[in-house]
Protein backbone atom coordinates (compact mmCIF):
# COMPACT_ATOMS: atom_id res chain seq x y z
CA UNK A 1 0.00 0.00 0.00
CA UNK A 2 1.34 3.43 -0.96
CA UNK A 3 1.49 5.83 1.97
CA UNK A 4 1.26 9.51 1.08
CA UNK A 5 3.71 11.43 3.22
CA UNK A 6 2.69 14.83 4.48
CA UNK A 7 5.07 17.59 3.41
CA UNK A 8 6.97 18.98 6.44
CA UNK A 9 6.64 22.50 4.98
CA UNK A 10 3.90 23.99 2.80
CA UNK A 11 6.29 25.86 0.54
CA UNK A 12 3.81 27.65 -1.73
CA UNK A 13 1.96 29.58 1.02
CA UNK A 14 5.28 30.21 2.80
CA UNK A 15 6.79 31.73 -0.37
CA UNK A 16 3.67 33.86 -0.93
CA UNK A 17 3.73 35.17 2.65
CA UNK A 18 7.47 35.85 2.43
CA UNK A 19 7.09 37.68 -0.90
CA UNK A 20 4.28 39.92 0.35
CA UNK A 21 6.28 40.65 3.51
CA UNK A 22 9.35 41.56 1.44
CA UNK A 23 7.34 43.98 -0.67
CA UNK A 24 5.88 45.65 2.43
CA UNK A 25 9.33 45.78 4.06
CA UNK A 26 11.23 47.20 1.07
CA UNK A 27 8.72 49.16 -0.98
CA UNK A 28 5.95 50.48 1.29
CA UNK A 29 6.37 53.56 3.46
CA UNK A 30 5.00 53.22 7.01
CA UNK A 31 1.73 55.09 7.70
CA UNK A 32 2.11 58.40 9.47
CA UNK A 33 2.47 57.82 13.19
CA UNK A 34 4.31 54.48 12.92
CA UNK A 35 8.11 54.33 13.11
CA UNK A 36 10.14 52.22 10.71
CA UNK A 37 10.96 49.86 13.58
CA UNK A 38 7.28 49.52 14.45
CA UNK A 39 6.41 48.92 10.80
CA UNK A 40 9.03 46.23 10.25
CA UNK A 41 8.23 44.49 13.55
CA UNK A 42 4.54 44.47 12.61
CA UNK A 43 5.34 42.93 9.22
CA UNK A 44 7.12 39.96 10.85
CA UNK A 45 4.37 39.63 13.46
CA UNK A 46 1.55 39.59 10.89
CA UNK A 47 3.55 37.22 8.67
CA UNK A 48 3.91 34.85 11.62
CA UNK A 49 0.14 34.96 12.24
CA UNK A 50 -0.44 34.27 8.53
CA UNK A 51 1.90 31.26 8.68
CA UNK A 52 -0.05 29.89 11.66
CA UNK A 53 -3.38 30.37 9.90
CA UNK A 54 -2.02 28.74 6.71
CA UNK A 55 -0.49 25.94 8.79
CA UNK A 56 2.74 26.01 6.80
CA UNK A 57 4.46 24.00 9.56
CA UNK A 58 3.68 22.82 13.10
CA UNK A 59 3.11 25.87 15.26
CA UNK A 60 6.23 25.29 17.36
CA UNK A 61 8.36 25.26 14.22
CA UNK A 62 6.72 28.51 13.06
CA UNK A 63 7.62 30.06 16.42
CA UNK A 64 11.24 28.96 16.02
CA UNK A 65 11.33 30.40 12.49
CA UNK A 66 9.89 33.71 13.72
CA UNK A 67 12.45 33.98 16.53
CA UNK A 68 15.27 33.30 14.06
CA UNK A 69 14.08 35.90 11.53
CA UNK A 70 13.52 38.47 14.28
CA UNK A 71 17.06 37.98 15.61
CA UNK A 72 18.63 38.17 12.13
CA UNK A 73 16.71 41.17 10.73
CA UNK A 74 16.61 43.18 14.00
CA UNK A 75 13.34 44.97 13.13
CA UNK A 76 12.94 46.58 16.55
CA UNK A 77 16.22 48.45 16.20
CA UNK A 78 18.54 46.35 18.39
CA UNK A 79 22.02 47.87 18.41
CA UNK A 80 23.95 44.61 18.22
CA UNK A 81 23.53 40.94 17.39
CA UNK A 82 23.65 40.12 21.09
CA UNK A 83 20.87 42.59 21.88
CA UNK A 84 18.81 41.21 18.97
CA UNK A 85 18.88 37.61 20.18
CA UNK A 86 18.20 38.75 23.75
CA UNK A 87 15.04 40.50 22.55
CA UNK A 88 14.04 37.52 20.40
CA UNK A 89 14.35 35.14 23.37
CA UNK A 90 13.12 37.57 26.04
CA UNK A 91 9.77 35.88 26.67
CA UNK A 92 11.25 32.45 27.36
CA UNK A 93 11.57 33.56 30.98
CA UNK A 94 7.92 34.66 31.21
CA UNK A 95 6.28 33.24 34.33
CA UNK A 96 2.93 32.97 32.52
CA UNK A 97 4.47 30.84 29.78
CA UNK A 98 5.99 28.53 32.36
CA UNK A 99 2.66 28.35 34.18
CA UNK A 100 0.99 26.88 31.11
CA UNK A 101 3.96 24.61 30.32
CA UNK A 102 3.85 23.13 33.83
CA UNK A 103 0.04 22.89 33.69
CA UNK A 104 0.35 20.72 30.57
CA UNK A 105 2.65 18.40 32.49
CA UNK A 106 0.32 18.24 35.50
CA UNK A 107 -2.53 17.39 33.11
CA UNK A 108 -0.63 14.27 32.04
CA UNK A 109 -1.04 13.00 35.60
CA UNK A 110 -4.83 13.11 35.23
CA UNK A 111 -4.64 10.92 32.13
CA UNK A 112 -1.88 8.59 33.33
CA UNK A 113 -3.49 7.74 36.66
CA UNK A 114 -6.93 7.26 35.10
CA UNK A 115 -8.46 9.77 37.52
CA UNK A 116 -9.99 11.79 34.69
CA UNK A 117 -11.74 8.72 33.29
CA UNK A 118 -12.91 7.68 36.76
CA UNK A 119 -14.44 11.12 37.36
CA UNK A 120 -16.22 10.98 33.98
CA UNK A 121 -17.68 7.52 34.53
CA UNK A 122 -18.76 8.38 38.06
CA UNK A 123 -20.65 11.47 36.88
CA UNK A 124 -22.25 9.52 34.01
CA UNK A 125 -23.35 6.90 36.54
CA UNK A 126 -24.80 9.60 38.77
CA UNK A 127 -26.49 11.81 36.15
CA UNK A 128 -26.85 9.69 33.02
CA UNK A 129 -30.34 8.25 33.38
CA UNK A 130 -31.64 10.50 30.58
CA UNK A 131 -30.03 12.16 27.57
CA UNK A 132 -29.88 15.64 29.05
CA UNK A 133 -28.52 14.34 32.34
CA UNK A 134 -25.90 12.35 30.46
CA UNK A 135 -24.76 15.53 28.69
CA UNK A 136 -24.54 17.40 31.99
CA UNK A 137 -22.58 14.52 33.50
CA UNK A 138 -19.97 14.80 30.76
CA UNK A 139 -20.06 18.60 31.12
CA UNK A 140 -19.42 18.50 34.87
CA UNK A 141 -16.45 16.26 34.11
CA UNK A 142 -15.06 19.06 31.98
CA UNK A 143 -15.51 21.53 34.85
CA UNK A 144 -13.62 19.19 37.19
CA UNK A 145 -10.71 18.83 34.78
CA UNK A 146 -10.53 22.37 33.39
CA UNK A 147 -8.56 24.16 36.17
CA UNK A 148 -5.57 21.84 35.76
CA UNK A 149 -5.75 20.92 32.04
CA UNK A 150 -5.08 23.91 29.74
CA UNK A 151 -5.49 21.87 26.58
CA UNK A 152 -9.06 21.89 25.28
CA UNK A 153 -8.10 18.99 23.00
CA UNK A 154 -6.86 16.92 25.94
CA UNK A 155 -10.04 17.48 27.94
CA UNK A 156 -12.70 17.26 25.26
CA UNK A 157 -10.84 15.05 22.81
CA UNK A 158 -8.68 12.89 25.01
CA UNK A 159 -10.97 12.25 27.98
CA UNK A 160 -14.60 13.05 27.26
CA UNK A 161 -14.95 12.25 23.55
CA UNK A 162 -14.01 8.53 23.76
CA UNK A 163 -16.59 8.01 26.51
CA UNK A 164 -19.28 9.94 24.62
CA UNK A 165 -18.53 8.01 21.42
CA UNK A 166 -18.77 4.67 23.22
CA UNK A 167 -22.08 5.71 24.77
CA UNK A 168 -23.49 6.89 21.43
CA UNK A 169 -22.56 3.66 19.67
CA UNK A 170 -23.92 1.64 22.59
CA UNK A 171 -27.25 3.40 22.01
CA UNK A 172 -27.09 2.48 18.30
CA UNK A 173 -26.34 6.05 17.23
CA UNK A 174 -23.88 5.68 14.35
CA UNK A 175 -21.93 8.55 12.75
CA UNK A 176 -22.34 6.87 9.36
CA UNK A 177 -26.10 7.34 8.93
CA UNK A 178 -29.17 9.19 10.19
CA UNK A 179 -29.07 7.25 13.46
CA UNK A 180 -26.56 9.92 14.55
CA UNK A 181 -29.67 11.94 15.45
CA UNK A 182 -30.58 9.47 18.20
CA UNK A 183 -28.00 10.98 20.55
CA UNK A 184 -24.57 11.26 18.88
CA UNK A 185 -25.03 14.69 17.30
CA UNK A 186 -26.31 16.17 20.53
CA UNK A 187 -23.48 14.77 22.65
CA UNK A 188 -20.67 15.88 20.31
CA UNK A 189 -21.98 19.43 19.99
CA UNK A 190 -22.51 19.67 23.74
CA UNK A 191 -18.95 18.51 24.40
CA UNK A 192 -17.57 21.20 22.11
CA UNK A 193 -19.67 24.12 23.36
CA UNK A 194 -19.36 23.27 27.04
CA UNK A 195 -15.60 22.97 26.57
CA UNK A 196 -15.61 26.64 25.50
CA UNK A 197 -17.55 27.61 28.61
CA UNK A 198 -15.33 25.70 31.05
CA UNK A 199 -12.30 27.21 29.31
CA UNK A 200 -13.65 30.69 30.03
CA UNK A 201 -14.18 29.89 33.72
CA UNK A 202 -10.54 29.45 34.69
CA UNK A 203 -7.34 31.27 33.77
CA UNK A 204 -5.53 27.93 33.44
CA UNK A 205 -8.21 26.15 31.38
CA UNK A 206 -7.09 27.34 27.93
CA UNK A 207 -3.74 28.39 26.49
CA UNK A 208 -5.45 31.39 24.90
CA UNK A 209 -6.43 32.72 28.32
CA UNK A 210 -2.81 32.96 29.38
CA UNK A 211 -1.89 34.53 26.07
CA UNK A 212 -4.61 37.15 26.56
CA UNK A 213 -3.54 37.69 30.18
CA UNK A 214 0.04 38.32 29.10
CA UNK A 215 -1.12 40.74 26.40
CA UNK A 216 -3.11 42.61 29.07
CA UNK A 217 0.03 42.88 31.19
CA UNK A 218 2.06 44.05 28.20
CA UNK A 219 -0.52 46.62 27.08
CA UNK A 220 -1.90 47.95 30.37
CA UNK A 221 0.54 46.75 33.04
CA UNK A 222 -2.35 44.93 34.75
CA UNK A 223 -1.75 41.41 36.07
CA UNK A 224 -4.76 39.10 36.06
CA UNK A 225 -4.78 36.69 38.99
CA UNK A 226 -6.32 33.22 39.02
CA UNK A 227 -8.84 34.13 41.71
CA UNK A 228 -9.69 37.44 40.08
CA UNK A 229 -10.36 35.67 36.76
CA UNK A 230 -12.54 33.06 38.46
CA UNK A 231 -14.57 35.67 40.35
CA UNK A 232 -15.21 37.73 37.21
CA UNK A 233 -16.14 34.80 34.97
CA UNK A 234 -17.95 32.33 37.23
CA UNK A 235 -21.51 33.75 37.18
CA UNK A 236 -21.89 34.45 33.43
CA UNK A 237 -20.12 31.16 32.67
CA UNK A 238 -22.34 29.18 35.05
CA UNK A 239 -25.42 30.61 33.37
CA UNK A 240 -24.05 29.59 29.97
CA UNK A 241 -23.10 26.19 31.37
CA UNK A 242 -26.72 25.57 32.38
CA UNK A 243 -28.37 27.15 29.32
CA UNK A 244 -26.24 26.00 26.38
CA UNK A 245 -26.88 22.23 26.68
CA UNK A 246 -30.62 23.05 26.76
CA UNK A 247 -30.26 25.18 23.62
CA UNK A 248 -28.39 22.39 21.82
CA UNK A 249 -30.97 19.86 23.03
CA UNK A 250 -33.73 22.01 21.52
CA UNK A 251 -31.86 22.60 18.24
CA UNK A 252 -30.83 18.96 17.65
CA UNK A 253 -33.87 17.29 19.28
CA UNK A 254 -32.20 13.93 19.96
CA UNK A 255 -34.55 11.01 19.30
CA UNK A 256 -33.42 9.16 22.43
CA UNK A 257 -34.67 10.84 25.59
CA UNK A 258 -34.04 8.18 28.25
CA UNK A 259 -30.66 6.50 28.75
CA UNK A 260 -30.88 4.16 31.76
CA UNK A 261 -28.22 1.90 30.25
CA UNK A 262 -25.65 4.71 30.43
CA UNK A 263 -25.54 4.51 34.22
CA UNK A 264 -25.18 0.74 34.04
CA UNK A 265 -22.39 0.99 31.46
CA UNK A 266 -20.54 3.55 33.58
CA UNK A 267 -20.92 1.34 36.66
CA UNK A 268 -19.44 -1.60 34.73
CA UNK A 269 -16.48 0.49 33.59
CA UNK A 270 -15.86 1.69 37.15
CA UNK A 271 -15.92 -1.91 38.31
CA UNK A 272 -13.32 -2.82 35.69
CA UNK A 273 -11.11 0.02 36.91
CA UNK A 274 -11.21 -1.36 40.44
CA UNK A 275 -10.70 0.56 43.66
CA UNK A 276 -9.23 4.03 43.51
CA UNK A 277 -5.43 3.88 43.65
CA UNK A 278 -3.00 5.76 45.86
CA UNK A 279 -1.68 7.65 42.83
CA UNK A 280 -5.18 8.79 41.89
CA UNK A 281 -5.68 10.06 45.45
CA UNK A 282 -2.37 11.93 45.33
CA UNK A 283 -3.33 13.39 41.96
CA UNK A 284 -6.68 14.57 43.29
CA UNK A 285 -5.21 16.08 46.46
CA UNK A 286 -2.52 17.84 44.44
CA UNK A 287 -5.14 19.48 42.25
CA UNK A 288 -7.06 20.61 45.35
CA UNK A 289 -3.82 22.12 46.70
CA UNK A 290 -3.24 23.87 43.37
CA UNK A 291 -6.72 25.40 43.42
CA UNK A 292 -6.29 26.62 47.00
CA UNK A 293 -2.92 28.23 46.25
CA UNK A 294 -4.07 29.70 42.93
CA UNK A 295 -6.95 31.37 44.77
CA UNK A 296 -5.22 32.35 48.01
CA UNK A 297 -1.50 31.93 47.28
CA UNK A 298 -0.79 35.66 47.42
CA UNK A 299 -1.71 35.60 51.10
CA UNK A 300 1.18 33.19 51.64
CA UNK A 301 3.57 34.92 49.25
CA UNK A 302 3.29 32.19 46.62
CA UNK A 303 3.03 33.13 42.94
CA UNK A 304 0.69 31.25 40.55
CA UNK A 305 3.59 29.85 38.56
CA UNK A 306 5.38 28.80 41.73
CA UNK A 307 2.19 26.99 42.69
CA UNK A 308 2.30 25.03 39.43
CA UNK A 309 5.93 24.06 40.09
CA UNK A 310 4.95 22.91 43.60
CA UNK A 311 2.21 20.70 42.16
CA UNK A 312 4.49 19.17 39.52
CA UNK A 313 7.24 18.54 42.08
CA UNK A 314 4.79 16.71 44.34
CA UNK A 315 3.67 14.49 41.45
CA UNK A 316 7.28 13.64 40.57
CA UNK A 317 8.31 12.91 44.17
CA UNK A 318 5.21 10.74 44.67
CA UNK A 319 5.93 8.76 41.51
CA UNK A 320 2.72 9.84 39.81
CA UNK A 321 4.84 11.29 36.98
CA UNK A 322 8.33 10.30 35.91
CA UNK A 323 10.98 12.47 34.32
CA UNK A 324 10.36 10.59 31.08
CA UNK A 325 6.72 11.73 31.29
CA UNK A 326 7.94 15.31 31.61
CA UNK A 327 10.33 15.01 28.69
CA UNK A 328 7.66 13.36 26.58
CA UNK A 329 5.04 16.09 27.05
CA UNK A 330 5.46 17.43 23.53
CA UNK A 331 2.54 19.87 23.70
CA UNK A 332 4.16 21.66 26.65
CA UNK A 333 7.54 22.15 24.97
CA UNK A 334 5.80 23.10 21.73
CA UNK A 335 3.83 25.75 23.61
CA UNK A 336 6.98 27.12 25.21
CA UNK A 337 8.44 27.98 21.80
CA UNK A 338 5.44 29.42 19.96
CA UNK A 339 4.14 31.28 23.01
CA UNK A 340 7.53 32.90 23.50
CA UNK A 341 7.64 33.97 19.84
CA UNK A 342 4.13 35.45 19.75
CA UNK A 343 4.43 37.23 23.09
CA UNK A 344 7.83 38.65 22.22
CA UNK A 345 6.56 40.14 18.96
CA UNK A 346 3.28 41.34 20.46
CA UNK A 347 5.27 43.03 23.21
CA UNK A 348 7.56 44.74 20.72
CA UNK A 349 4.61 45.90 18.59
CA UNK A 350 3.08 47.43 21.71
CA UNK A 351 6.37 48.92 22.94
CA UNK A 352 6.94 50.59 19.57
CA UNK A 353 3.49 52.22 19.71
CA UNK A 354 1.82 50.31 16.88
CA UNK A 355 -0.97 48.84 19.02
CA UNK A 356 -1.84 52.26 20.46
CA UNK A 357 -1.77 53.85 16.99
CA UNK A 358 -4.00 51.13 15.55
CA UNK A 359 -6.38 51.33 18.51
CA UNK A 360 -6.68 55.11 18.19
CA UNK A 361 -7.15 54.92 14.42
CA UNK A 362 -9.88 52.26 14.59
CA UNK A 363 -11.38 53.92 17.66
CA UNK A 364 -11.78 57.23 15.86
CA UNK A 365 -13.39 55.47 12.88
CA UNK A 366 -15.79 53.52 15.12
CA UNK A 367 -16.64 56.62 17.14
CA UNK A 368 -17.56 58.38 13.92
CA UNK A 369 -20.27 55.76 13.32
CA UNK A 370 -21.42 55.32 16.92
CA UNK A 371 -21.48 59.01 17.76
CA UNK A 372 -22.03 59.64 21.46
CA UNK A 373 -23.17 56.08 22.21
CA UNK A 374 -22.59 54.73 25.70
CA UNK A 375 -19.63 52.51 26.44
CA UNK A 376 -22.04 49.54 26.76
CA UNK A 377 -23.03 49.90 23.09
CA UNK A 378 -19.37 50.24 22.13
CA UNK A 379 -18.51 47.08 24.07
CA UNK A 380 -21.32 45.09 22.45
CA UNK A 381 -20.33 46.16 18.93
CA UNK A 382 -16.65 45.38 19.51
CA UNK A 383 -17.28 41.98 21.12
CA UNK A 384 -19.62 40.93 18.30
CA UNK A 385 -17.05 41.95 15.68
CA UNK A 386 -14.26 40.24 17.63
CA UNK A 387 -16.13 36.93 17.89
CA UNK A 388 -17.37 36.68 14.31
CA UNK A 389 -14.05 37.60 12.76
CA UNK A 390 -13.07 34.10 13.90
CA UNK A 391 -14.87 32.69 10.86
CA UNK A 392 -11.65 33.66 9.05
CA UNK A 393 -9.32 31.95 11.54
CA UNK A 394 -8.45 28.30 12.15
CA UNK A 395 -6.45 29.05 15.30
CA UNK A 396 -7.73 30.64 18.46
CA UNK A 397 -4.26 31.70 19.55
CA UNK A 398 -3.52 33.34 16.20
CA UNK A 399 -6.80 35.26 16.49
CA UNK A 400 -5.97 36.37 20.03
CA UNK A 401 -2.42 37.44 19.21
CA UNK A 402 -3.55 39.42 16.17
CA UNK A 403 -6.77 41.04 17.37
CA UNK A 404 -7.14 40.94 21.17
CA UNK A 405 -4.75 43.82 22.02
CA UNK A 406 -6.19 45.94 19.21
CA UNK A 407 -9.83 45.45 20.26
CA UNK A 408 -8.87 46.01 23.90
CA UNK A 409 -7.14 49.26 22.97
CA UNK A 410 -10.13 50.42 20.92
CA UNK A 411 -12.56 49.60 23.75
CA UNK A 412 -10.56 51.57 26.30
CA UNK A 413 -10.04 54.46 23.87
CA UNK A 414 -13.82 54.71 23.45
CA UNK A 415 -14.49 54.82 27.18
CA UNK A 416 -15.15 51.20 28.20
CA UNK A 417 -13.87 50.66 31.78
CA UNK A 418 -10.58 48.77 31.63
CA UNK A 419 -11.47 45.68 33.67
CA UNK A 420 -14.87 45.25 32.03
CA UNK A 421 -13.28 45.53 28.59
CA UNK A 422 -10.67 42.94 29.57
CA UNK A 423 -13.06 40.33 30.91
CA UNK A 424 -15.73 40.81 28.27
CA UNK A 425 -13.12 40.17 25.60
CA UNK A 426 -11.39 37.25 27.35
CA UNK A 427 -14.71 35.45 27.86
CA UNK A 428 -15.72 36.13 24.26
CA UNK A 429 -12.31 34.81 23.23
CA UNK A 430 -13.44 31.39 24.40
CA UNK A 431 -16.93 31.63 22.92
CA UNK A 432 -15.81 31.68 19.30
CA UNK A 433 -14.31 28.18 19.71
CA UNK A 434 -17.29 26.24 18.33
CA UNK A 435 -18.73 28.46 15.60
CA UNK A 436 -17.15 26.23 12.93
CA UNK A 437 -15.73 22.72 12.83
CA UNK A 438 -12.23 24.22 12.42
CA UNK A 439 -12.47 27.05 14.97
CA UNK A 440 -10.62 25.13 17.71
CA UNK A 441 -7.96 22.40 17.62
CA UNK A 442 -10.37 20.00 19.34
CA UNK A 443 -13.15 20.42 16.75
CA UNK A 444 -11.69 18.37 13.88
CA UNK A 445 -11.52 15.38 16.23
CA UNK A 446 -15.15 15.77 17.29
CA UNK A 447 -16.20 16.40 13.69
CA UNK A 448 -14.13 13.75 11.90
CA UNK A 449 -16.23 10.69 12.75
CA UNK A 450 -19.32 12.23 11.18
CA UNK A 451 -21.69 12.59 14.12
CA UNK A 452 -22.33 16.25 13.22
CA UNK A 453 -23.08 17.38 9.64
CA UNK A 454 -21.40 20.64 8.58
CA UNK A 455 -24.71 22.51 8.25
CA UNK A 456 -25.76 21.46 11.74
CA UNK A 457 -22.40 22.44 13.24
CA UNK A 458 -22.54 25.95 11.73
CA UNK A 459 -26.22 26.47 12.66
CA UNK A 460 -25.79 25.38 16.27
CA UNK A 461 -22.46 27.21 16.50
CA UNK A 462 -24.02 30.50 15.43
CA UNK A 463 -27.10 30.21 17.67
CA UNK A 464 -25.03 29.24 20.72
CA UNK A 465 -22.62 32.11 20.10
CA UNK A 466 -25.56 34.54 20.06
CA UNK A 467 -26.89 33.09 23.33
CA UNK A 468 -23.47 33.25 24.97
CA UNK A 469 -22.94 36.85 23.90
CA UNK A 470 -26.40 37.80 25.18
CA UNK A 471 -25.51 36.28 28.57
CA UNK A 472 -22.23 38.21 28.68
CA UNK A 473 -24.00 41.51 27.88
CA UNK A 474 -26.77 40.95 30.44
CA UNK A 475 -25.75 38.62 33.27
CA UNK A 476 -22.07 39.45 32.84
CA UNK A 477 -22.46 43.22 32.99
CA UNK A 478 -24.86 42.93 35.93
CA UNK A 479 -22.47 40.66 37.83
CA UNK A 480 -19.50 42.93 37.12
CA UNK A 481 -21.42 45.91 38.46
CA UNK A 482 -22.21 43.94 41.65
CA UNK A 483 -18.56 43.05 42.27
CA UNK A 484 -17.49 46.55 41.20
CA UNK A 485 -15.26 45.24 38.41
CA UNK A 486 -15.27 48.65 36.75
CA UNK A 487 -12.95 49.98 39.45
CA UNK A 488 -9.38 49.58 38.19
CA UNK A 489 -6.28 49.19 40.29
Amino acid sequence: MNIVKKMPVKWLPLIIIAAISAVLWLMVTPPEGISIQGWQTSIIFVATIACIVAEIMPIGAIGLLAITIFAVLRPSGAGSATDAIKIALSELNSSLIWLIVIAFMIARGFIKTGLSKRIAYYLVKLLGKNTLGLAYGLSVTDVALAPAIPSTTARAGGVIYPIAEALAINFKSSPKDESRNRIGTFLMLTISHVNDITSAMFLTAFTGNLLAAKLVTTSLNITLGWGQWFLASIIPCLVSFIVIPLVIYFLTNPELKKTPEASKLAAEELKKMGAITAKEIIMGLTVVLLLVLWIAGKNFGIDSTTTAFIGLTILILAGVLSWDDIKGEKAAWDTLIWFAALLMMAGQVNKLGVTKWLGNTIGNAVQGHLGESSWVVVLIVLCIAYVYLHYFFASGNAHIAALFPVFLSVAITLGVPEMIAIFALVICTNYFGSITQFANARNPLLFAEGFVPVKTWWKVGFVCSVVNLFIVFTVGLLWWSIIDLGVTN
